[in-house]
């Protein structure tokens, strides 16, 4: 913030607040990653801040993502290796990609609960 915008909120206001709603105040402050000044003021305005729950969740399902990205490479990689397909029997490379799917479909299902919660 540059001086010029500080000089015009020169004004104070005060508000009387019991001590528990000054610490819920200084914790959903802090939970939206704000100055309790800021937060007052976003709320006064009728800004509704953002929680960073909401940025962890995503930042959780990209962390998913990442690893649905890294099965299905894993899977393309092996599946495209003429050499290690033939360490393994059908019925081995049949139960070893079933898993993987499985594997795959659960971190499909964190993910979806992750989006859930947004």
């Amino acid at each position: 913030m540059d001086k010029k915008s500080s000089r015009q909120r020169a004004k104070r206001l005060q508000v009387p607040v019991l001590p528990a709603e000054a610490v819920a105040i200084k914790a959903h402050a802090a939970h939206c990653r704000l100055s309790v000044a800021a937060y007052l003021r976003n709320l006064g305005m009728h800004y509704q801040p953002k929680s960073i729950v909401d940025a962890d969740a995503v930042i959780e399902m990209v962390k998913i993502n990442g690893d649905l990205g890294r099965l299905g490479g894993l899977l393309k990689m092996w599946l495209t290796n003429d050499e290690r397909l033939k360490l393994f029997g059908k019925e081995q490379m049949v139960l070893k990609i079933n898993n993987l799917l499985d594997k795959i479909q659960s971190t499909q299902a964190l993910l979806f609960e992750q989006a859930k919660k947004l």
